[in-house]
């Protein structure tokens, strides 16, 4: 969202109508170091913008085969920027958490105990802190659902996410619902999504 023309604009307003309001960017890692968007930690910091930003793993050869070479360095440049900034120290009210999702055809590991290692491998090799770390589970749609197939996996992984992560389904569900979804055709991939879990559910529960 930061290379928005409008983004700036839409934090100003929004803290200056609330200050009390919490904002969140949802912050591509590599964005900080983009033409023009030097002032852009300071800016964040100034307004009290809380960051979330994905970080796939702690290793550089994880990182840059998923992303693309030279992501990792990258990535680790902007925490270290926005650590100066004052972002994921305990004193300060500016918040740094970090986003894990797998790399591939499985489920994420337990947040606390992943989490845990996150802090330990950033600290010890990069000086690096932060608040939280968010474990997320692929949905089986669009571009993961390309690669899964591809790679002949994507049976298996949609037989795994609805036998192991019943929230997953709950959520699909809770999205359809409220109509969250604003294309037709997301809303129809997730609703067969969730018809293939009810089947395998039933399955399992009914054989």
């Amino acid at each position: 969202p930061e290379l928005n023309d409008s983004f700036r604009l839409i934090v100003r307003l929004a803290r200056s109508v609330r200050p009390d309001l919490k904002i969140i960017d949802r912050c591509n890692l590599t964005v900080l170091q983009e033409p023009g968007q030097e002032d852009l930690v300071s800016f964040l910091a100034d307004h009290g913008v809380s960051v979330i930003a994905s970080l796939p793993c702690y290793s550089a050869e994880n990182v840059d085969k998923q992303r693309g070479s030279g992501v990792f360095e990258r990535s680790i440049a902007a925490l270290l920027a926005l650590n100066e900034a004052g972002y994921g120290i305990s004193d300060t009210d500016l918040e740094l958490d970090l986003v894990y999702n797998p790399l591939g055809a499985f489920l994420p590991p337990p947040q606390e105990s992943l989490q845990s290692k996150y802090k330990e491998e950033l600290e010890e090799n990069f000086g690096i802190l932060f608040n939280q770390l968010y474990t997320m589970t692929n949905m089986p749609i669009k571009r993961f659902a390309d690669f899964l197939h591809r790679r002949d996996e994507l049976k298996g992984y949609m037989d795994l996410v609805c036998t192991r992560d019943a929230g997953i389904l709950a959520a699909v569900v809770c999205i359809l619902s409220t109509g969250w979804c604003k294309t037709s055709l997301l809303n129809f991939t997730l609703f067969l999504f969730c018809i293939y879990c009810f089947t395998i559910v039933c399955s399992a529960a009914c054989p």
